[in-house]
Parts: C-alpha cells; sequence; structure tokens
C-alpha cells in the first residue's frame, strides 16, 4: 500500500474520515457531517490528535482447505469473508494485500475491531497482527571439510566407496528445484550460468516476475523463477525508497546471493575473496539443482546514522511460500530468524511449511544468531530442520606481533598490508574524543569516537561491542590510524571472523585482547605490527559450535529438541551483489563477485543443499524422512577425533548447541533406520500442546496425544516428575534382512531402557516400533550436567553397517 504523508481523504456522504500519515492509517468515524466537514482542514495538521482507529496488516488463516474449490473460488471466498467486516467493496479490495490460495487464508489492513470480528466466525482458525521488525536475516573448502568433495572427511580419509558418492548418486541434485525466501539475487554471477542444462522440469508452474534492473530474461535453466513481496514491508515503511533496493527480485544486499549459491550454485574455478583468500573452486552444495527466488527481505529506512538493518514481514513471507508451494519447490531454504519467540499460529513461516510440509516440500530454517545464550534458537516447528552453524578447517591468518616479542593469532580478510616496522599502539578508550563518556563504549571504536589528534599513525585496539566489526576500522581509518586489532569480548570467546577491513587489521580472541590491553597498560611506549594474511588449512579443532549460533532449549516446546543439526556457517565465501561491498559501508566503493559471510543464514543452505541431494536419491521419501537421514548419521567429532568444541569457550558443545551433530554427506543417502512422520502427525502434535482447527478437515481426539510420541529423531523431557514412556517408530531403509541392537549413553541422573532391546527386520519398508523409558534417580542436584538444568545422552540402534543415532536432553521437576 502507498502511503502518503499526513494526507487525508473525505468521503462524500460517509460519516469517517480516512487519514494516512507516514507509518499507518486511520479510520475516523463521527456522526455528525456537518463536524467532519468544519474539522476536516485541521487534520493535515492534527493527525495524531484524533481518537482513530489504526490499521495494521493481519493474517487471516481458515485452515486447510479441501480441495473441492478452484483457486479463483478460494480467492472469492476469502473476499467474502473480508466484505462482511468492511463498510464497502470498496474498502475491502482496498484493503487486501494478499489471497493466500494454497495455505487458505489472506492478509489485509484491519482495524482492531475489524479483526475481532473476524476472529468470532466459526470459519477463522487464527488471526494474528504482522508486527514490522520480527523478522531478519540471519564456498570454497566447506564442502571438501565435510566430505562431500574430494577423499576426506573433517580431515580424515574416508572409505573409498563414499568418496564422492553422495554427488554422484544423486547426480549433483539435477532438476530438484530449490526455493529460497531471502533477499533477492544478483542473476549474473556465474554461480547461476545455465550452460549443459537441459529443459525446465514440466513440474514447474513459477515465474520471472520483472521489475527494477530485472526482467524474464535473467531467469534461465538454472534460475527458473524469481519473485518477490512487499505489500506488507511498505505499509509500515512506506514506499520503498529505490536508492535503498531494487524493486525487483535482484539483489542489492547479498546475502541472498550469498546463500543460493551456496545451497545450490554451479561448480566455478578460480574464486576468491579480496585480497585472493581462500581461493579455490566455489560450488553449492548441490550444484545442478534449479534455483527459485522469493525476496521478501527488505531495507529499513534509517536517517544515516543507524546501523543498517532488514525486514522480513510475515504476511510478504506466507504469501511467498503459498506461491512456492504452488510454483512446485522440493525444498525451502528459508535462511531466515526472529528475535522473538511467535507461537506457531502467529508465525507467517511456521504455518507456511506446515503447509510445504503436507506437499512434501523439506524446509530447512536458520536456527538464529542470538547465542551463546541459552533458549535464544529461533525456528522451533518439529516440521522445520533447524540449523545451527559450527567452523570449518579454513583460517585467514593475519597475526599481531607486540613489542615484547609476543605472537598472538589472528584472523583477517583485509587485502591492504603495512609495511614491516612497528607502529605505535593504542587503546581506543584512550584515544578518544573529549566528550565522549569514559566507559566500557569507549574502547569500542564507534562512529566519531576518535580524536584524530590521538589516533593518527598508530595501531588501535578496538573491542567488539556495540556497531559493525567493519565500521570500526572505518572509525580508525576516518581518525588517521593505520591499522586496528579487533579485540572479541567474552561472549565471542576465540570466534574469528574473516572479514574484508577498509585498513590494515585483524581480529583476536577475548583472552588475547586482554592480554594486548595489558601490554599497553604496562608499556610506557607499547607498539605493535600486524602480519600480512595468508590462507592455512587443516586448522584444529574444527569444526566447532559458533558462539553466535543460537541455543536451545527450545522456548516455546522444549519437549522438542532444536536445534535439529548443524552446519558450516563460519567465514563461507559464496557468491556477492556487485552493487554492494564487501563490508556493505557506504564509504566503502570496493566491488567483489564473491565473499566471506559468517551466520546460521550460511549454515542452512548447506544443509538445503544436502537434503536436495538425499531428494534426488530417493525422491518418493517424506521430508521428515529425509531429516532423519541427516540427523541421526550427524557426528559429534571434530577433527581431533574429539568431541565438537564451543568457540566461545572451548568447551565441550551439547545438544543445545548442535542438535544431533554436525551433518555428515558421506552417510546421509544410507541411514539404515528412519523416523517418519506426517501431516496428521503434526496435527495431532498441535493438538497436543493446545492448538485445534489448523485443518478443518481434521479433527483433535477426545485425549490428545502427549507431545513426547511425535515421532522425532530425536528426545527432549523437560521437568521430568518420576518416570515417562514414550513410543517411537523406525522405518526400514536399509537391508532386507537386518537385526538392530539397542545401546544407550545415558544422561547424569537418569536411567533410560528402551524395549524391545533388538529390532528385527524382514523388508525394506518395514516399521517397528519400541518404547522409551526414562526415570529420574536421585536428587536434582545429582542429575546436572553440563548446563545448570539438563543433563544430555542419546540411544543408538546398530545392525554392524549402520548406527542410527539420536540425542537426549532431559531435565527434571
Amino acid at each position: 500500500m502507498h502511503l502518503f504523508p499526513y494526507s487525508k481523504v473525505i468521503k462524500p456522504n460517509h460519516k469517517f474520515i480516512i487519514v494516512t500519515t507516514v507509518r499507518t492509517t486511520f479510520f475516523c468515524h463521527f456522526t455528525n457531517e456537518e463536524f467532519v466537514s468544519s474539522f476536516s482542514s485541521l487534520l493535515v495538521f492534527l493527525p495524531l490528535l484524533i481518537s482513530c482507529d489504526e490499521r495494521h496488516v493481519y493474517i487471516v488463516y481458515f485452515g486447510e482447505h479441501d480441495g473441492i474449490n478452484s483457486l479463483q473460488e478460494i480467492e472469492d471466498i476469502h473476499h467474502s469473508h473480508l466484505s462482511s467486516v468492511k463498510k464497502s467493496e470498496e474498502q475491502a479490495r482496498a484493503s487486501i494485500l494478499y489471497s493466500y490460495k494454497n495455505i487458505n487464508g489472506f492478509a489485509a489492513l484491519l482495524t482492531a475491531d475489524e479483526a475481532k470480528l473476524l476472529s468470532e466466525k466459526d470459519e477463522v482458525v487464527s488471526i494474528s497482527q504482522s508486527k514490522p521488525n520480527t523478522w531478519s536475516l540471519q564456498t570454497t573448502r566447506s564442502w571438501e571439510f565435510i566430505g562431500l568433495q574430494g577423499g576426506m572427511e573433517f580431515g580424515r580419509s574416508v572409505d573409498s566407496e563414499m568418496r564422492g558418492n553422495l554427488w554422484q548418486m544423486a547426480n549433483y541434485g539435477k532438476d530438484v528445484i530449490v526455493g529460497l525466501l531471502d533477499s533477492g539475487i544478483w542473476p549474473e554471477s556465474r554461480s547461476f550460468n545455465d550452460e549443459g542444462f537441459g529443459p525446465v522440469p514440466k513440474s514447474w508452474k513459477g515465474i520471472c516476475q520483472a521489475g527494477d534492473s530485472f526482467n524474464s530474461s535473467h531467469c534461465n535453466r538454472k534460475l527458473i523463477g524469481a519473485r518477490y513481496y512487499l505489500k506488507a514491508y511498505e505499509h509500515y515503511y512506506k514506499r520503498l525508497n529505490k536508492s535503498l533496493d531494487y524493486r525487483s527480485p535482484r539483489d542489492s544486499d547479498s546475502h541472498g546471493t550469498h546463500t543460493s549459491s551456496t545451497v545450490g550454485g554451479r561448480m566455478v574455478a578460480n574464486v576468491s575473496g579480496l585480497g585472493g583468500f581462500a581461493s579455490g573452486t566455489a560450488s553449492g552444495g548441490a550444484p545442478l539443482v534449479r534455483l527459485a527466488m522469493y525476496k521478501v527481505c527488505w531495507p529499513i529506512p534509517t536517517d544515516g546514522s543507524q546501523e543498517k538493518l532488514d525486514t522480513c514481514q510475515d504476511a510478504d513471507m506466507l504469501a511467498a511460500i503459498d506461491d512456492a508451494i504452488g510454483d512446485g519447490v522440493d525444498v525451502l531454504s528459508i535462511s531466515i530468524g526472529s528475535d522473538g519467540q511467535l507461537n506457531f499460529t502467529d508465525s507467517g513461516i511456521a504455518m507456511g511449511a506446515l503447509h510445504a510440509i503436507k506437499k512434501n516440500i523439506v524446509v530447512a530454517c536458520a536456527g538464529g544468531n542470538n547465542g551463546p545464550d541459552s533458549a535464544t534458537v529461533s525456528n522451533l516447528a518439529p516440521w522445520f530442520i533447524t540449523v545451527g552453524a559450527s567452523s570449518i578447517d579454513r583460517t585467514v591468518s593475519s597475526p599481531v606481533v607486540l613489542g615484547n616479542g609476543m605472537k598472538i593469532k589472528g584472523e583477517s580478510g583485509a587485502p591492504d598490508k603495512l609495511k614491516k616496522i612497528m607502529y605505535p599502539l593504542v587503546y581506543a578508550g584512550d584515544v578518544v574524543e573529549p566528550f565522549v563518556p569514559k566507559n566500557s563504549s569507549a574502547g569500542q571504536c564507534l562512529s566519531g569516537s576518535l580524536s584524530p589528534k590521538k589516533t593518527k599513525g598508530k595501531i588501535v585496539l578496538c573491542m567488539r561491542g556495540e556497531g559493525l566489526r567493519v565500521a570500526k576500522g572505518e572509525e580508525v581509518k576516518r581518525a588517521g590510524g593505520v591499522g586496528m586489532i579487533l579485540g572479541n569480548g567474552p561472549s565471542n570467546g576465540d570466534e574469528l571472523t574473516v572479514d574484508a577491513h577498509v585498513l590494515p587489521a585483524t581480529a583476536v580472541g577475548a583472552n588475547d585482547a586482554t592480554t594486548i590491553l595489558n601490554y599497553i597498560k604496562s608499556s610506557n611506549k607499547s607498539v605493535a605490527q600486524i602480519d600480512p594474511a595468508v590462507t592455512l588449512l587443516d586448522a584444529k579443532p574444527a569444526p566447532s559450535m559458533a558462539a553466535f549460533s543460537s541455543v536451545g532449549p527450545n522456548p516455546l516446546v522444549p519437549d522438542i529438541l532444536k536445534p535439529d543439526i548443524t552446519a558450516p556457517g563460519l567465514n563461507i565465501i559464496a557468491a556477492w551483489s556487485e552493487v554492494v561491498s564487501p563490508t556493505t559501508l557506504d564509504s566503502d566503493h570496493r566491488a567483489v563477485k564473491y565473499s566471506f559471510e559468517s551466520g546460521t543464514s550460511m549454515a542452512c543452505p548447506h544443509l538445503a543443499g544436502i537434503a536436495a541431494l538425499v531428494k534426488a536419491i530417493h525422491p518418493t521419501w517424506s521430508s521428515a524422512a529425509i531429516r532423519s537421514a541427516l540427523m541421526t548419521t550427524a557426528t559429534l567429532r571434530n577433527n581431533l577425533g574429539k568431541v565438537m568444541t564451543t568457540e566461545e569457550s572451548g568447551k565441550v558443545a551439547n545438544p543445545f548447541n548442535f542438535g544431533s551433530g554436525h551433518v555428515r554427506p558421506t552417510k546421509v543417502s544410507d541411514p539404515g533406520l528412519v523416523y517418519d512422520a506426517s501431516y496428521t502427525d503434526y496435527l495431532l502434535f498441535l493438538c497436543s500442546i493446545g492448538i485445534k482447527g489448523v485443518d478443518r478437515t481434521f479433527h483433535c481426539p477426545k485425549v490428545s496425544p502427549s507431545v513426547h510420541d511425535l515421532n522425532y529423531p530425536s528426545l527432549a523431557i523437560s521437568k521430568l516428575n518420576g518416570s515417562l514412556k514414550v513410543k517411537r517408530t523406525v522405518t526400514n531403509v536399509g537391508g532386507k534382512k537386518s537385526v538392530y541392537i539397542a545401546s544407550v549413553r545415558l544422561p547424569r541422573g537418569f536411567s533410560v531402557k528402551l524395549h524391545p532391546k533388538k529390532l528385527y527386520f524382514n523388508d525394506i519398508g518395514e516399521k517397528q516400533s519400541f518404547t522409551i523409558t526414562v526415570k529420574a534417580k536421585g536428587s536434582k542436584k545429582e542429575s546436572n550436567s553440563t548446563t545448570e538444568e539438563y543433563s544430555f545422552g542419546s540411544y543408538t540402534w546398530k545392525d554392524g553397517i549402520h548406527a542410527v543415532r539420536s540425542p537426549i536432553a532431559l531435565s527434571r521437576a
């Protein structure tokens, strides 16, 4: 909707005035038409003094339809419902933003009273307000490191029959269609060329939507579809400013281009980051898949003094998923997370994905970048594959050498080099302008804080905290500094990011930052040099969990373990939009075609790419079976053969960090057994947590099943009092004649018993059920393990070939 600042519309013979302000639209109702006429001129100047009903974007959901009506009939039904609460047919048509035909609902501009009237209709399952700023955006070497490419896995040799096995068996994902919800795509990238591709699959029903700097010719046989959605965005932020972004599927942010090339980019030789770092062949996980971009994320307008942020609106995302279902995608990769924890019926991603699951579409989502604090993980529905982020074994080393001879580990993607001499070294907090408060933020090199007189010609130690990492280097450069050392805080630990800084710079861990600061404080003349960056492989330990990767337990339904799994997400190099620099700073005019990025946003497409390969090999498998194969074959071990650790502390990680473990492509095509689940199983799960009526053709039983009985590949039980018995069912997808024997690694303070302990299978596709009885032992204090409340373990089914492992997370009342 196009909102005009402080405009007014007066309709003759009506007792209301529509007032549109910069941010919202109001409906003002009066009983005296003469009063309206005489008072209307004041609305231009005093719109905020009027008591009016504010219109917001609401998503109205009717539940799964029975498929009897045509898509046009469904749209007509939606319009009829909206017309019933509006004062005219014209108002109803002007208010609707999207009609979700596959998902059966609509998004419209409603007042609170209108929303209430709609919520009282028997046909309405749920109605929720789509609020702004809820959701936000969250590879040479990585595929080789995890064993998809070459003959190594986490630095160890793999059996010859496993080398390249998944890529070859899946024919590199040929003709699987992967859709992405993101910030758009840069179609000219070599990662998206269609050389050698055959015709577009007949199952594809999508379009290539034209817009600013984007037309139908930008799609090809590789990028087969592209759409954009911004109606809800524009309701909250006015019409998109074209100086901020393209009003089209084209990407001005690079996030969507990066994720698209990670999930399914072509193999492109001689790729590197700025400065030639991390050179090699870039490839997506499934380089022969077809790609479709659904642009749903847009920049939030600022006055230029704030950090650039993107927002992705629920109503827009639901429209994208609705179209993706109708278009015929096989896999959805959604690198978008929420800072808040939305109930499933209030989340556009969750409700849209549930309908996608019914169509057997695999949905992978980023787990969020709010770690290392506990209970921060997002995308919590059990029909998602929720992905955490971990490191790979490549570093771009740029050490710091102090004047006392100490050499400190650092990493950097800065192409500029300092002379091989010692430079004066200062702490940012000691060289700030007089007006800057002497608190912890003084050392963070925030914009305008440094004194050029005190900074010129020096290397500055800047601490992480507020503001962008690369913006701190920008401030040092503005103030005349020659270089920067970026010091981690305790929450970042030893996690080092490879940034293309605008001056010679390197990043150091939290303890090393303290060491450097102590050296500065204790020396009358502190000096240092920053060695030029070089790319190194086989770093140890790797993988380890990224400090930013969001952590469990599941804050919405603690009896479903989240995240599900982890994949590479730290310092990943992939395709880039050529209109934005590698730092995205306005002052940085360097252009690149490939660049580094970190986040669970990068881990998600890694996982989605592998899921697409499994889909190519096993096209009849359900999305739950594919998720099970990914989870139960995951590994807990790093390239030292030890349990993975966390980047921020170096301590042993647990299922709240990595879920079932790190994805292992060498094993996923043959998991032996899978834990399957259907659309109906998810509806029963919703019944168990009190959500009913999601599907009008389905009715919750009088006694809902336990939430623990969802056939999930992991087991989480919170606040256990006494004992609990849960049920699981596995499907044989391995050998015809097989016997599986159970083993358990006990969580501290609990007993866990499986019955039966042996499962016998005579054929592929055969199902066998078993029970798990969990009992708390001793006192609550005795049960505590690696976290304050939870203990962790696992149970595994083995047949001599396969090891089907499920993580356990338990707490007691």
